[in-house]
């Protein structure tokens, strides 16, 4: 009876320990193999950047439009925006005050030569009896002085005609030349004075513009290679410039530096920079503002996608891949410019390294095992 309890334990104890090992074996058999992600080698290569800086824009000359004479604005006879010639009428200023004072000085002149005529009349007359001595000397003189002061009387006069005139011109404002008319603050009915602190219009010569901008002392520095190169040859040697307007499109022309100011601004530390672009469809206005790109490149550096970076407070890491396909977590810093594809790496890296260039930010995690799989860097 003994033996058959025995007997059985035993089988239950084998059919246990064949069930635990199968068991432990289907466990093995299920576990999930490392994932396949792809990892480049860091290298030495080149790349293509920019230098952004904010700019303002403005026309070639931006001409405030002020009236020389004082009177009532009665007719404006452009528009905001409106495209206007040199010499085309602007404004129209209330011209009876000067109309009369253009008849006051006509007849002003008339009595003038009126006067001079009369006094060589009598000049002439005196010379003759002077001559015969029959008067004397001094009267003839003093008949000479008298046509003289009638003479200047003329002049005077006349001087003012043209002063006259010129008043009534001055109330057709004009144009001093192409551009764009600006804001219209001032309509009909509004007094427009030379005094005015605020202009009747803005005439923007806009066939070129201006984009002003700002380089530091450094930058300044790194552009004249610290000095050993002059200013004037490193403006001519720079290349061309882009426009990032303030949709973020590019312009589609080219700009060249024109001028670097050779003072620096003590309170900005930064001197004044002037790019000249060609604005032949009237596209660019002034009073607008954009983005000059400045392109460098850069020689034998190390350059990553951006994909393959993450951040933590501010700081940037990525996934090195070490000999067992580890990823440890490392700290990297890097330009502040690049190509909008690739990061350049000043510290954390080295050539040789390998890092993972998928699945950052998503599924990969420090010290996680991966199937490394090389891919080609992203150009």
């Amino acid at each position: 009876m003994k033996v058959k309890v025995l007997k059985a334990v035993g089988l239950f104890v084998t059919s246990t320990a064949v069930m635990m090992l199968s068991s432990c074996g289907g466990g093995q058999q299920q576990q999930a193999p490392a994932p396949q992600i792809g990892t480049m080698t860091v290298a030495y290569g080149s790349a293509n950047l920019e230098d952004s800086y904010p700019a303002t824009i403005k026309g070639r000359t931006d001409i405030a439009i002020r009236p020389q004479v004082t009177g009532f604005i009665t007719k404006v006879h452009v528009d905001e925006g409106q495209r206007v010639h040199k010499g085309q009428a602007l404004f129209t200023l209330d011209q009876v005050q000067y109309e009369a004072a253009v008849e006051s000085a006509k007849a002003a002149v008339n009595v003038a030569n009126a006067a001079v005529s009369t006094a060589q009349l009598t000049a002439d007359n005196k010379k003759m009896l002077y001559g015969k001595n029959i008067i004397s000397e001094y009267e003839w003189q003093m008949a000479e002085n008298t046509l003289a002061q009638a003479k200047a009387q003329l002049a005077q006069a006349e001087a003012g005609l043209v002063n006259a005139k010129k008043n009534l011109a001055y109330t057709v404002v004009t144009a001093p030349c192409e551009g764009v008319v600006g804001s219209i603050p001032n309509r009909e009915g509004s007094l427009a004075s030379p005094s005015s602190t605020q202009a009747l219009t803005t005439i923007s010569d806009n066939s070129e513009v201006y984009a002003y901008f700002s380089l530091n002392e450094k930058d300044i520095l790194s552009l004249t290679n610290n000095g050993t190169t002059t200013l004037e040859k490193a403006i001519k040697d720079m290349p061309a410039v882009q426009l990032k307007l303030a949709d973020g499109t590019i312009y589609g022309e080219s700009g060249k530096i024109a001028t670097i100011s050779g003072v620096i601004d003590n309170t900005t530390g930064a001197a004044n920079v002037r790019a000249l672009f060609n604005n032949t469809n009237g596209m660019l206005r002034s009073g607008s503002t954009g983005t000059i790109l400045i392109p460098h490149q850069v020689d034998s550096a190390i350059l990553i996608p951006q994909k393959a970076t993450f951040e933590i407070q501010n700081l940037r890491y990525v996934y090195v891949v070490n000999d067992s396909n580890k990823t440890a977590s490392t700290r990297i810093e890097i330009m502040s410019q690049n190509d909008g594809k690739n990061f350049v790496v000043t510290s954390g890296l080295k050539v040789g390294d390998r890092i993972a260039v998928e699945g950052v930010g998503i599924s990969l995690k420090d010290g996680m095992t991966i199937t490394p799989k090389e891919v080609a860097p992203q150009q």
